[in-house]
């Protein structure tokens, strides 16, 4: 495989630049393949030179992964948006059944959207629900059951830590039980959504009524023990500050090092369309790259960095790849949640769209399997 390494240690120009700015230090420990601390991602992040930051992401993103960034052909499910949580950053979910724009699919029209592509390479299922007080617990595991039986190839990655705990105590479960009983019904990995901020200020205030931090960070502690891989996520440009975003940052790393099942990191710009922070400003693009920057270089033991290109937009996702990130995620057909959000991209691309999309960014395409095993290089 062409990976097109580039070298390993920082440009002249950008060396300069950095000491310029105040950060030769900092771009002495990134080239060293030193852990950077909360204090550098502050200094990272209060810096006017956010070109500097891109470039030291850029070196870490290409001595991780060359040149290559990697997509997967993959298909969204989102079998109800009733939701008794209020999230006030949420456009997707409505508060009981039978409310204007609430759903909940049978089983057979969940199985409908992957028999409707079954001439199609799909290579992933990627399940998010609402937490719907209406369901027996039977549901989701006879869901799992009826995607796997539709499309036994297919890897399901489904339930975010958020509905894994509002299960476990709605059933009267622990996180262990819940995981055990998805995992004999086909579940293969945990997509990692629901993190937002780990702070309790912020934490209470946008979103009070669903799993606190620890109990996050727990569930996922719990599915690592079990074999099972997952994503882990951050919600920003909301209320939270940048050390908000720099602590998020270090408890992920931190439960990286304690069990290593952590694929890829996925920071989520906060759409404001639909939703109770409406009146906020949403994240510029430089803002979302900057924090794309911080996060490769703060999160050094998690392997993949997400552009997902449904929330940044193209462009913006096509720069990402020069500031950190190695990953557009997928095809994404049917996605629900940002695009209630006010989302203003398609609802999905095409494997020649996302390949013209890495190309477009000087970059080389592979098509990957959740697990990150090559399909194909494009």
């Amino acid at each position: 495989m062409n990976t097109l390494r580039k070298p390993a240690s920082l440009p002249l120009v950008t060396r300069r630049a950095a000491a310029a700015a105040g950060l030769a230090d900092i771009a002495d420990k990134v080239e060293a393949g030193e852990r950077l601390t909360f204090e550098d991602g502050q200094r990272l992040f209060a810096t006017p030179d956010v070109a500097v930051v891109g470039a030291l992401a850029n070196l870490v993103r290409e001595r991780k992964h060359g040149d290559l960034t990697y997509f997967n052909r993959n298909q969204h499910i989102n079998a109800t948006n009733v939701c008794e949580a209020t999230c006030m950053f949420c456009s997707f979910s409505r508060l009981k059944t039978g409310d204007p724009e609430s759903y909940t699919m049978t089983l057979e029209q969940a199985v409908s959207r992957l028999r409707a592509l079954s001439d199609t390479l799909v290579t992933e299922v990627h399940i998010v629900n609402g937490l719907n007080p209406d369901l027996p617990f039977a549901y989701y595991t006879d869901l799992l059951r009826a995607l796997k039986a539709e499309r036994p190839d297919v890897h399901l990655k489904g339930f975010t830590a958020v509905e894994v705990h509002y299960y476990a105590n709605k059933y009267n479960m622990t996180y262990e039980q819940i995981l055990r009983e998805f995992m004999a019904a086909g579940l293969d990995s945990l997509p990692g959504g629901g993190a937002e901020i780990f702070e309790p200020r912020v934490r209470h205030k946008i979103c009070d009524d669903k799993v606190d931090a620890d109990g996050w960070l727990e569930v996922h502690r719990v599915a690592h023990r079990l074999g099972l891989r997952s994503n882990c996520t951050m919600l920003f440009g909301m209320i939270e500050t940048t050390d908000d975003r720099l602590d998020h940052m270090l408890r992920l790393r931190a439960l990286q090092d304690e069990t290593g099942g952590f694929q890829t990191f996925i920071p989520l710009k906060f759409h404001n369309e639909h939703n109770r922070l409406a009146g906020l400003y949403e994240a510029t693009a430089v803002e979302v790259l900057r924090t794309y920057a911080v996060a490769r270089l703060m999160l050094d033991n998690i392997s993949h960095l997400k552009a997902y290109w449904p929330m940044l937009g193209v462009q913006v996702a096509q720069a990402a790849l020069s500031w950190g990130a190695d990953d557009v995620d997928g095809t994404v057909r049917e996605e629900r949640i940002y695009h209630m959000a006010g989302a203003k991209t398609p609802q999905a691309l095409s494997r020649a769209d996302l390949i013209a999309l890495i190309h477009g960014a000087g970059r080389v395409p592979v098509e990957r399997d959740t697990l990150y095993h090559v399909v194909a290089e494009a």
